[in-house]
């Protein structure tokens, strides 16, 4: 009888903490915890040019994956966070598959894209060579992020662009954009996410997903996400504060009772 080849098993997904400021302590807990990759908030966060220097190398050096989400769908901000040694860049806003194919490029060197070359970290503040702008071309990756009704309609053209290496889904503003108000991990919430999640699998292309809830991070792990965002530095702290001060009540109510 001939043995029936298995089945592959897809790659397990990295798991990422969010960071909105700066702190090398939330790199080291997040760290020890067993997280692979740092997601950094710098369109909302608190990060200036001088934190971006010392945390990303110093992310890198604890062994973990930088993903920079910058300011904004702009030729600086993506070439600053890649300048410094950033993995990947998450550009936020972009429009339609015409945006992404102009501001993903800004991630990418000539002739794929428009990145400018930069002589510092990237290339050992030496020169450069073409097998160094190829290196940088596939390993520094370059993902739009889907929030927008109108970039959630083009999906497919934006996946089938060279210059993205595949998507983040922005689940938040995209319920707002597709007039649902606020995000709350709805079943339509949630049939956005899986559609996405599928045009990046037919495009054999990664998708990555910021997931707080179970049914999100349940749908990413059933929908092969390449990078599941678990932890929000924020969330993370005030769950913390949260829980002890609502065990200390509990034991200052079971105190009372027994008097």
């Amino acid at each position: 009888m001939t043995e029936r080849p298995e089945t592959a098993r897809p790659a397990a997904p990295g798991i990422a903490i969010w960071l909105t400021e700066p702190s090398i302590a939330a790199v080291e807990m997040g760290r020890l915890a067993g997280y692979d990759t740092v997601v950094l908030d710098i369109e909302h966060g608190l990060f200036d040019l001088h934190a971006l220097d010392r945390l990303i190398p110093f992310i890198r050096a604890k062994g973990m994956r930088v993903i920079a989400k910058v300011l904004g769908p702009e030729r600086g901000p993506i070439q600053q966070a890649l300048d410094f040694g950033a993995d990947a860049v998450a550009i936020p806003h972009v429009e339609s598959a015409e945006h992404a194919a102009q501001v993903c490029g800004f991630a990418k060197f000539p002739p794929l894209g428009d990145r400018s070359f930069a002589g510092g970290r990237t290339s050992d503040y030496r020169g450069f060579t073409d097998a160094w702008v190829t290196a940088q071309d596939r390993d520094t990756h370059c993902y739009p992020m889907i929030e927008d009704a109108s970039a959630f309609d083009e999906v497919k053209a934006i996946l089938d662009l060279p210059v993205v290496d595949g998507i983040f889904v922005g689940p938040s503003d995209l319920s707002l954009r597709r007039d649902r108000g606020a995000y709350s991990v709805t079943d339509e919430d949630l049939a956005d996410i899986r559609h996405l999640a599928r045009a990046a699998k037919d495009a054999g292309k990664p998708w990555l997903l910021p997931a707080w809830s179970a049914a999100e991070q349940r749908l990413a792990v059933e929908e092969g996400a390449a990078t599941i965002v678990a932890s929000m530095q924020y969330g993370a702290m005030l769950a913390g504060f949260t829980s002890t001060i609502e065990n200390l009540q509990q034991i200052q109510h079971d105190v009372r009772s027994t008097r």
